[in-house]
């Protein structure tokens, strides 16, 4: 670890194998590269937060807050927070580092739900109402998700026109029981059919990127 630019004791060493003590970020960034091993397999888990994410790519704070064009200070804060606030442009930055997906950004700030609710808002009411909103979550631009929400707000008014078809026709209950399965499946893969009219913007695998320190 001298050798990597850590010195470090033998004595904080043999802590940091029993777990009394762990780690710093350098100090994580210079064992993985003595051990030959990923940091994720030092950390124990599979990142799920901001700041797992960047350290699971050997990139330092400053480092990231200067590949992304963002001040340190308001990065620092995003990652204490575990809440994303980059526009368009930082946030490709910022999946790309950190070698991610849009998606998964999304659901790394822990903001699936909102989206989803949103999105359930927005075919069963009034769906200009929820660009906005979707807009900030996702940081996409208007057309892509006026686009997208049009589109999904159209094909679940299809169901009850479906619906109310057959009611009117009275025909029998199967009919009717066939349409309320597809509209239930068409809830439950609400998220997934929103992130496929996306499309690669969101969910493109990430560019190659160069660790850091």
């Amino acid at each position: 670890m001298t050798a990597c630019g850590a010195p470090v004791r033998p004595e904080l060493i043999e802590a940091w194998e029993y777990g009394s003590q762990v780690p710093t970020e350098s100090q994580l960034f210079a064992l993985a590269d003595v051990l030959w091993c990923p940091p994720t397999v030092l950390m124990g888990v599979e990142p799920r937060t901001l700041a797992e994410h960047r350290m699971s790519r050997q990139i330092g704070v400053d480092r990231l807050a200067q590949l992304i064009g963002m001040d340190p200070a308001a990065y620092r804060a995003a990652e204490a927070a575990n809440r994303w606030n980059g526009d368009y442009r930082q946030t490709k930055a910022l999946v790309e580092a950190l070698g991610l997906s849009l998606r998964k950004l999304i659901g790394v700030m822990g903001r699936d739900e909102e989206l989803a609710g949103h999105l359930r808002s927005a075919i069963e009411g009034r769906w200009k109402a929820h660009v906005g909103p979707v807009i900030e979550i996702t940081t996409l631009n208007k057309t892509r998700v006026s686009d997208a929400l049009r589109t999904m707000h159209a094909e679940f008014a299809e169901f009850s026109e479906r619906y109310m078809g057959h009611l009117v026709a009275r025909n029998d209950d199967s009919r009717l029981k066939e349409v309320a399965a597809e509209r239930s499946a068409y809830l439950r893969r609400l998220a997934d059919h929103f992130w496929e009219l996306i499309g690669e913007a969101g969910e493109a695998p990430p560019f190659n990127t160069v660790t850091a320190y």
